[in-house]
Formats: structure tokens, C-alpha cells, sequence
């Protein structure tokens, strides 16, 4: 497999080419290492591609500890949907254990989200990601326009790359508008989350997501008790820091 490659080269050229060109692109180069990260919402759409090109595709997701009922569900109706193995990630005990013992379970609704993800989302995802080399997000640039209206298809990751081990990080869903996704999930009746119907746009983790109303954006769903500028939560760390 032929990598690395020239990625602001790569990224002009796939920037306006499908989802699935993009995933081929990625899968020709890095194969089975390249991970699929699901995090139980939309982003089935994306699994559904790789899985259409690459059987064998590699998936994981993060438990929180924190999520809805319906989400745990929904990855396991995933999981039987595509008779695939997905990686569970759970936080480090060593990490959790006396956080919540010191501070509770609703910190965050005082102090921020960013303590309680930084262990229950960022240190279980830094471990995946120290052992691969090529990820793949659902992110889209019209989830948060704040702070993905730049997502490039391809990118070297902003947040866990190293000097000594570069992982590049593609989002082959960039272009596709939330109206783009959910006729793909319509269309070929792909499994969804049931919160979804419920007003659910954006799904984090119970504590931390609601519905949303008419013509709200998605994002303002997430983390509503902060400054909108700051809704993310770490795993796309990179948006933020590009903005400078």
C-alpha cells in the first residue's frame, strides 16, 4: 500500500468528488488499516459506504457510559444489520472512577464539558487512534458552520497526529448536506437512531444533547447551557485550533 501521499494535493482533488471515491481512495491505500469511527447517529451513512466497498471494514465507537438508551440499541442493530464487529471504547476506570467520585455525575452543567470529555471521549479515542494509522468521520461541513465549515476530505488530524506517527483522517461525508444524508438513509431503509425521530439532530450523550426546534441549529441541540462558539468536543479538536 502506497501512503504516505501529498494530502493538500489529495484533498483539492477528491474535494468535490463522492463519498465513495473518497472512501475507495482511502481503502486503496491503507486497506484494513483504516478505522471507521461510529458514533451511533447519522454517520451510519457513511459505515454503509465502507461497508458496500470493503466487508471486512473495521469500526469502532465510544461508550461514554453516558448514552442514551436508544444509542446502545442502535449500535447494536448496527452491528447485527451488517454482520460486522464494532469496537466498543469505554473510559479508563483509573481516570473515571475519581473524577465522578470528587465531582458527581452533572459537573459539567457547572464547570463546562470539556473535563468530562476529555475522559470519557478523548482518552478512550487518543488510545484507539495511537494504534492505527487512517480514520474515517461522519463529520460534515453544515453540522457546525462555526467550526466545520472548513473540513477538508482528507487531512492530516490536527488533534492525535505526532511528527513520529501521522494519521490522516478522512471525511468523506464533508460535502453532503444533513438533507443529502437522510435521503441516503430513506432511500435504501439503512437503520437510524430512533431519537432522530423525536427532534434529535446532533446525538452526543443524554446529559449533554436535546431535541432541537424548528429551524434551531443542529448543534444548538448540544451542550446548550455554553457559549455556541465552543460546541465541540474534542474528537475534532483540529476545527477549533485551524481557526486560530
Amino acid at each position: 500500500m502506497s501512503h504516505p501521499f501529498d494530502v493538500a494535493e489529495v484533498a483539492a482533488t477528491y474535494a468535490s468528488k463522492s463519498p465513495q471515491d473518497i472512501l475507495k481512495f482511502a481503502f486503496e491505500h491503507f486497506g484494513d488499516d483504516l478505522w471507521i469511527s461510529f458514533s451511533g447517529a447519522e454517520d451510519v451513512v457513511l459505515l454503509d459506504m465502507a461497508w458496500k466497498i470493503n466487508k471486512n471494514v473495521k469500526v469502532f465507537s465510544l461508550d461514554t457510559g453516558r448514552l442514551h438508551p436508544e444509542t446502545y440499541r442502535f449500535i447494536e442493530q448496527v452491528r447485527e444489520h451488517y454482520g460486522i464487529a464494532i469496537e466498543v471504547m469505554t473510559p479508563d476506570p483509573r481516570l473515571l472512577e475519581p473524577f465522578v467520585k470528587e465531582k458527581g455525575l452533572f459537573s459539567f452543567y457547572k464547570d463546562g464539558h470539556g473535563e468530562c470529555c476529555g475522559i470519557r471521549k478523548i482518552e478512550p479515542l487518543r488510545r484507539k487512534l495511537s494504534t492505527v494509522t487512517a480514520w474515517a468521520t461522519g463529520q460534515r461541513k453544515d453540522q457546525s458552520p462555526g467550526t466545520r465549515s472548513q473540513v477538508a476530505v482528507v487531512e492530516l488530524d490536527g488533534a492525535f497526529s505526532t511528527p513520529e506517527k501521522p494519521l490522516y483522517k478522512f471525511n468523506p461525508l464533508a460535502n453532503m448536506s444533513s438533507e443529502e444524508v437522510w435521503a441516503y438513509i430513506r432511500m435504501l431503509e439503512i437503520p437510524y437512531n430512533s431519537l432522530h425521530e423525536r427532534g434529535f439532530i446532533s446525538i452526543g450523550c443524554e446529559p449533554c444533547t436535546r431535541p432541537v426546534l424548528p429551524n434551531q441549529h443542529e448543534r444548538e441541540g448540544r451542550w446548550w447551557w455554553e457559549e455556541a462558539t465552543q460546541k465541540e468536543c474534542g474528537l475534532h479538536a483540529g476545527n477549533l485550533i485551524s481557526k486560530g
